[in-house]
């Protein structure tokens, strides 16, 4: 009986396995595009003369729009069951926006590719992470979500470097911006393998959770809440790459290479923390919070090494953002509601995001010191939220 049973496990997990590996590489393709655009976006809007105010209101607004419209994303998702259709608009508006760029000659026209590309990507996330907890949930959520990650990390990664290397070799930024539209065709291609190859995802869950269809559970208001205060105090890259450009701390070559620097400790600390998730729960996530708010005086306060250790840490943050708080919400969720509830997480998340970040390019017109402050103290008050997570699990089991 034994056997019989881990030929079915075995059964279950080669697919799901190999259907995590598919959105992996749609995701490695797609962040070599919008990340290495993003090593730049915050310069070339300095560039086209934007203020640091105007930076962070481009980028929170664009995480805003992006989020918001995740909860209308996955609630059609769940009750069309179209994941694929969804799936490949946004991803089609997220990719198609960066080589546009290369043809902006104002930051105003910047600002909205920079935004539509935001949305796009709010389009298909709640849809793609829906498909990706079925499968997931056979591996192990943390595992299933990290190793996701860490492919996608990995893009985020090469992306920037791509574009230093444009940037190293006397091109603009336009022109990397161009050079981007290859990875981005890399990725509709693999996507609309997977589309053929796995047309039903949701069949890919074979343990379902027994949960609730009614709402959901408290914990997850709870956890909404910490993440929210999180969101708001981790600052976006654009005005991160905007200090770095007006500073001259980083130079404009060095900039997107600190970006890959952090993408690689992403793609990292996503698979070990994934792995440490199934194993001990949420105070992984309470850790990781904890350590990457120091990103924020080093990157900010801090010369050339300071700022790149800073950048380390900026990514480490990032790692858990994209792996186990996207995994934690699996277990919190019905999969009939899976979508639902990652559109509503990522809009309440998007929506502090985008608080956080035009509040903080405000702070550093202002003074750094003060942006600093408001960048730790959100990340830290978040800690209780996240410890009140863990005893209610606890009781929930």
């Amino acid at each position: 009986m034994k056997k019989t049973a881990d030929k079915k496990k075995t059964a279950s997990i080669r697919p799901a396995m190999l259907f995590i590996v598919f959105l992996g590489f749609v995701s490695l393709f797609g962040d070599m595009t919008y990340e290495g655009a993003r090593s730049i976006t915050g310069q070339f809007l300095g560039t086209l003369g934007a203020s640091a105010a105007i930076v962070g209101f481009v980028a929170g607004f664009g995480e805003l729009a992006g989020y918001a419209i995740r909860f209308i994303s996955g609630l059609i998702t769940d009750r069309t069951g179209r994941y694929w259709t969804i799936t490949l608009t946004g991803y089609l508006i997220n990719l198609a926006a960066v080589p546009f760029l290369a043809l902006a000659g104002r930051w105003e026209i910047a600002a909205c590719l920079m935004i539509a590309e935001r949305i796009g990507k709010g389009i298909r996330s709640p849809v793609r992470d829906a498909m990706l907890s079925h499968a997931a949930s056979e591996v192990g959520v943390g595992w299933g979500f990290g190793l996701h990650e860490a492919m996608d990390s990995t893009g985020a990664m090469i992306g920037p470097l791509i574009v230093a290397a444009v940037l190293y070799f006397k091109g603009s930024y336009q022109t990397g911006f161009a050079v981007l539209a290859i990875p981005a065709l890399m990725a509709i291609g693999v996507l609309i393998s997977a589309m053929l190859l796995y047309p039903r995802p949701s069949d890919l869950e074979v343990n379902v959770p027994q949960l609730g269809t009614c709402g959901f559970p408290n914990v997850y208001w709870i956890y909404l809440a910490g993440m929210a205060l999180t969101a708001a105090g981790f600052a976006d890259f654009p005005l991160i790459g905007y200090h770095f450009e007006k500073t001259r701390v980083v130079s404009m070559n060095w900039a997107p290479v600190f970006y890959s620097v952090a993408m690689g400790v992403q793609a990292i600390t996503a698979l070990v923390l994934g792995r440490l998730f199934d194993r001990v729960g949420i105070q992984i996530i309470i850790v990781a919070v904890l350590l990457s708010s120091i990103f924020a005086p080093l990157v900010f306060l801090g010369g050339f090494a300071l700022s790149l250790a800073g950048m380390a840490l900026w990514g480490l943050g990032m790692g858990a953002h994209e792996s186990v708080m996207r995994a934690a919400i699996a277990t919190m969720a019905p999969r009939d509601r899976r979508a639902t509830a990652y559109g509503i997480f990522n809009t309440g998340y998007g929506i502090f995001w985008f608080l956080g970040s035009f509040l903080m390019g405000a702070l550093y017109d202002i003074s750094i010191p003060y942006l600093v402050v408001f960048s730790m103290a959100c990340q830290f008050a978040s800690a209780p939220l996240f410890f009140a997570v863990k005893r209610k699990s606890r009781m929930m089991r």
